[in-house]
């Protein structure tokens, strides 16, 4: 099995490297990963500008622009051969509810959604104020990650993909399948005058989670829910964003 292995923290990330060294006994890893941290950038490519992908390592690529850049090359002819699976991560925090939008991590898996196998977005949901600095830090979060591929990945629809999300405890609880949650507005901007005397802004952080009950088939709960309660939140998610329930009733409401 070829699997390529990308990420929005950077080539050289360690939740990278550890992802990297526990899939190599399922087959060749091949790391396509930006040159440096490119988080938030979502499924944006790069076109106004070239690519220069950089073998820096056998079978470890650098890449000046984007995660979704990095998929989407090593798909179009970076290669010579296929792969038969995409793995994103491992992130260095959550992506749960909303982040996904603006995720480069989910933004990564999402290029590969065309897969055999379903592609994967992995990240490891600690405290906010944790640093992860090292390779052993993302160790049990590789090794599940391993195990998980190892087994046989579950089938899903064309164009979906699986939003992982690994919390960052002592033992885990298990396995959840979940639905995206949703956090609150996001905090306010920060606003200074740099030495320039110019007006910046900061974005500010996101939102609280919703806590919302169990809804939907099975009284599913969310991702929030799963990684708070110490289980891997497994959320499969999809490209098609129509809204099919409103659809119809928009049709009734305005002429063509």
């Amino acid at each position: 099995m070829n699997i390529l292995i990308a990420n929005d923290d950077g080539v050289f990330a360690p939740g990278i490297q550890a992802l990297a060294h526990a899939l190599r006994p399922l087959g060749r890893v091949v790391i396509v990963a930006p040159e440096s941290e490119r988080s938030g950038f979502s499924s944006a490519l790069t076109l106004d500008r070239p690519l220069r992908p950089i073998e820096i390592a056998p079978d470890m690529w650098a890449v000046n622009g984007t995660p979704a850049d990095c998929v989407y090359l090593s798909m179009n002819g970076l290669f010579d051969f296929e792969f038969d699976l995409v793995v994103s991560g491992i992130n260095s925090g959550a992506n749960l509810g909303d982040d996904v939008l603006y995720s480069g991590t989910v933004g990564a898996a999402f290029e590969g959604r065309l897969m055999k196998q379903p592609a994967i977005a992995v990240s490891l949901a600690g405290p906010e104020v944790r640093s992860y600095n090292s390779p052993e830090d993302y160790h049990h979060a590789a090794q599940w990650v391993h195990d998980f591929v190892k087994q046989g990945l579950p089938a899903l629809p064309p164009r979906h993909i699986l939003n992982i999300n690994i919390p960052d405890v002592a033992e885990l609880q298990g396995a959840k399948i979940t639905y995206q949650g949703r956090r609150r507005q996001s905090k306010p901007i920060t606003s200074h005058v740099d030495p320039r005397g110019r007006q910046v802004y900061w974005i500010g952080l996101a939102g609280e989670a919703v806590a919302e009950p169990k809804r939907g088939y099975d009284e599913v709960e969310s991702d929030f829910f799963a990684v708070a309660n110490g289980f891997v939140s497994i959320t499969p998610i999809q490209m098609d964003a129509t809204n099919y329930e409103v659809l119809h009733a928009l049709q009734g409401q305005i002429s063509a």
